[in-house]
């Protein structure tokens, strides 16, 4: 996700131009964090001054989920997550060749017993999260401090030499990459072994698979079901990546149980449930979260025409 900003480039990209750029990344990320920075800063005033990138998404998206707060208390909202971009940006470039020993240096894990407990007993674990944090850092972070196989689900880009250049630096610590159509026929593949599923809970489902709103954000919100779909189909046990920046460049997650046995829950319950953790994180920390991603592109008004022209 976050790659796709540094990018910014058209499907039909020539593959010159894609290796130029792919091999200045690289150059760049073997630089020392104090001159990433440095790049960071120069990338914010950019981002924010000069281009604007989405300003107007951003601000609107601050606004409707914050009502109470004030024109300034929004502003400077803003900016932080602007800030926060520009270094999530250059730590993703840092992904392609930071160490084993610096990212456990960087991304700590608390509460690691509460997957590893799971997986010992033969049970399969979702984890699930949200564009907070850096997300990026924990897949590749919690694959090495697991026995067990790390499954991925991600989606699709539709540049695949930039999705098979992400996937590289995703996977570089034994993490297995499972496009997200594919998720249940990879499943049938581990069913006699356990393992820990990773799931981003909180992307924009398209319209056709709009099927439940909750209110998230002060705001009617479509919410994708699958975490709720497959934890019920298999009874997998659910934890919440809860992660918090403890300053620039260093990350804590507490890995919190939410659901010991999904297949005892009600309809819905595990999605307001994982939905109301991103929501209390994103509330005390508002500019880590992904902002700049058009996140409400319709209401359920819209849904309830769109299927009321279709019968």
């Amino acid at each position: 996700m976050i790659l796709s900003y540094i990018f910014i480039l058209h499907n039909q990209m020539n593959i010159i131009v894609f290796r130029i750029i792919s091999g200045l990344l690289f150059l760049i990320s073997l630089l020392p964090f104090r001159i990433l920075y440095l790049i960071s800063d120069l990338l914010y005033i950019t981002l924010y001054y000069l281009t604007g990138y989405r300003r107007k998404v951003v601000f609107n998206n601050l606004k409707n989920s914050f009502p109470d707060k004030s024109m300034e208390e929004l502003r400077a909202i803003e900016k932080r997550y602007y800030h926060y971009l520009s270094d999530l940006i250059v730590e993703s470039v840092k992904s392609f060749t930071i160490s084993s020993e610096e990212i456990k240096k960087r991304f700590v894990f608390k509460n690691l017993s509460a997957i590893t407990s799971y997986l010992e007993s033969g049970r399969s674990v979702i984890a699930v999260s949200g564009h907070y944090g850096n997300w990026e850092w924990a897949s590749i972070a919690i694959a090495q401090e697991l026995n067990e196989d790390m499954l991925i689900v991600y989606k699709p880009l539709s540049n695949k030499r930039i999705e098979k250049l992400v996937n590289a630096m995703r996977s570089k610590f034994g993490a297995i990459l499972v496009p997200m159509k594919n998720t249940l026929r990879k499943l049938v593949e581990y069913k006699n072994k356990p393992y820990v599923l990773a799931l981003i809970s909180d992307q924009t489902p398209p319209r056709e698979e709009s099927h439940y709103f909750m209110n998230f954000l002060n705001q009617p919100t479509s919410i994708f079901l699958g975490v709720e779909k497959i934890a019920v189909k298999y009874n997998n046990p659910i934890i919440y990546f809860n992660i918090k920046r403890k300053k620039r460049g260093y990350y804590e997650c507490l890995i919190e149980p939410i659901v010991d046995n999904p297949k005892s829950t009600k309809e819905f319950e595990i999605t307001n449930i994982h939905t109301k953790e991103l929501e209390k994180n994103i509330r005390l920390a508002p500019e880590f979260w992904l902002w700049s991603h058009k996140r409400w592109k319709f209401s359920p008004a819209d849904i309830k025409q769109k299927n009321d022209q279709s019968t």
